[in-house]
């Protein structure tokens, strides 16, 4: 067993001091998604990068770019050692990082995440990433901003 995968042992029984070999293989638990329907399947990093990539068509961002994020959320997921972890929980970290990385990407990718209903709904999205963005000090009256 020589593919990596597995670590290979010898050992001595102390009863009757004979030597023998033992593997031990690293055993990854699958991530579960639950998704909002209540389904569960497997986490796969490809769809994250893939729906980031969509949200950044025509933006100067690299696919290493997007291939880091993926990790950096994957690393998370696996840090919190829950074997089952809501979809929400992914779509908030990759907003996390496209709000970082590129704004425009950023609101491409909550459109369709937080599902808006409404004209209303994206424009207090978009406020509150203008309001972060350039006037941190300023009094929020709580009214969203209109476009131009």
């Amino acid at each position: 067993m020589s593919d990596g995968a597995s670590i290979r042992r010898r050992r001595l029984c102390l009863a009757c001091n004979q030597r023998f070999t033992t593997y031990e293989r690293y055993e990854e638990i699958p991530l579960m998604i639950i998704k909002r329907d209540k389904r569960r399947e497997a986490f796969d990093r490809n769809k994250v990068c893939k729906s980031m990539r969509i949200a950044c068509q025509k933006r100067p961002v690299s696919e290493e770019q997007l291939q880091e994020i993926t990790t950096l959320i994957e690393q998370r997921l696996y840090i919190t050692h829950e074997s089952e972890i809501p979809s929400s929980v992914i779509g908030e970290n990759i907003m996390k990082e496209l709000r970082q990385l590129d704004q425009v990407a950023y609101v491409r990718f909550a459109s369709v995440y937080r599902q808006f209903k409404d004209l209303h709904q994206f424009q207090q999205e978009l406020s509150q990433l203008m309001g972060k963005g350039d006037a941190q000090d300023a009094p929020s009256s709580g009214e969203p901003t209109p476009l131009p």
